[in-house]
């Protein structure tokens, strides 16, 4: 890079609520069984944020836990991203609640929302800022409480999400470690597959919004189950094309955590075995972005990788949207 500057991971961070929903339990809920749920999606059990309980609680968790991985305290931070599409309000930003949470006071911090490729983006946006030299420390955390829009009357859609948050600390590095390259991209003709359709300025939250269910999460699931696996494909070529790098030469892939027939068509079609691909899902279900940021935290603390690995993380979304970053860790 001409400056020199290249942007890494510091450290990393996750939270997950205590509280299990297991497929036993939806059983009670749904018309649905444990093995269809396993068959069809590869998720055995999801996490559930308590009443009370919001996305900040976790996201500030999670930044805590990156910044002790790190050995960086919470004034040397100067700027926050979270990526979320359940913030805990619409203003102000859970950023900035995150930062008076942490005492993080010299920090500036936003959201942003880019749906379930929010984690990449941020990555993306934060790398840049550090790159550029306008900062040092940025927190990046995604976080999201998806059991607050899922509608646990649909058996198609409230077998499939959790709730958690996973951050990391970027930083500068040196050699040959961080960020090799990204790949971000959208297409918002598809924004019908995979949205919240009411609580914004398009459908305002009214007695009527709310008795047609129309604040819950909606998904188109055969239109997106095959935009996921060709999104995941591409932008992953795209991603290792633009690092000089090849697929046999990755460590650890890390896909966003949606569905297992997506990720096993994805590993297939790299060649990869499954211990070179990260799945967490049977644990946490779809997290949103988050799922990146914690499958991340637990390949490292768990020692799957190790400084000097070259990782892919891999994400898609509503929005549409996609995105993929190739990294050394540092």
């Amino acid at each position: 890079m001409e400056n020199d500057i290249r942007a890494g991971v510091l450290g990393t961070g996750s939270s997950v609520p205590e509280k299990v929903l297991s497929n036993t339990d939806l059983e009670q809920m749904v018309e649905t069984s444990n093995d269809w749920i396993v068959t069809r999606t590869g998720i055995e059990e999801r996490r559930i944020a308590n009443y009370g309980e919001s996305t900040s609680d976790y996201a500030t968790l999670a930044c805590r836990r990156a910044l002790e991985s790190a050995g960086v305290s919470a004034d040397e931070v100067d700027l926050i991203v979270c990526a979320t599409v359940t913030p805990d309000m619409m203003f102000p930003a859970t950023a900035c609640l995150i930062q008076h949470k942490l005492g993080a006071n010299r920090a500036a911090a936003f959201d942003m929302s880019a749906a379930c490729s929010g984690f990449i983006y941020a990555l993306s946006l934060s790398s840049a800022f550090i790159e550029s030299g306008r900062y040092k420390k940025v927190l990046v955390v995604a976080g999201d409480l998806l059991s607050r829009i899922t509608n646990y009357e649909d058996r198609s859609t409230c077998i499939l999400f959790g709730d958690g948050a996973g951050a990391v600390l970027l930083g500068p590095v040196k050699g040959d470690k961080g960020f090799l390259a990204f790949d971000l991209g959208a297409d918002g003709s598809g924004a019908d597959f995979l949205l919240q359709p009411a609580g914004g300025s398009s459908i305002p939250a009214t007695l009527e919004s709310v008795e047609k269910g129309l604040h819950y999460l909606q998904m188109s699931g055969q239109e997106t189950f095959k935009f996921a696996v060709k999104a995941m494909v591409s932008s992953t070529e795209r991603v290792l094309e633009t690092a000089g790098i090849d697929i046999k030469d990755i460590d650890l892939l890390i896909p966003h955590q949606a569905n297992i027939r997506i990720i096993d068509a994805a590993r297939r079609r790299f060649g990869l075995n499954e211990g070179k691909v990260m799945v967490t899902l049977h644990k946490y279900g779809n997290t949103s972005s988050s799922s990146m940021a914690i499958a991340l935290d637990e390949a490292v603390r768990e020692g799957r990788v190790k400084a000097g690995d070259l990782l892919v993380i891999v994400g898609f979304g509503g929005g549409l949207t996609w995105g993929s970053t190739a990294l050394r860790l540092n």
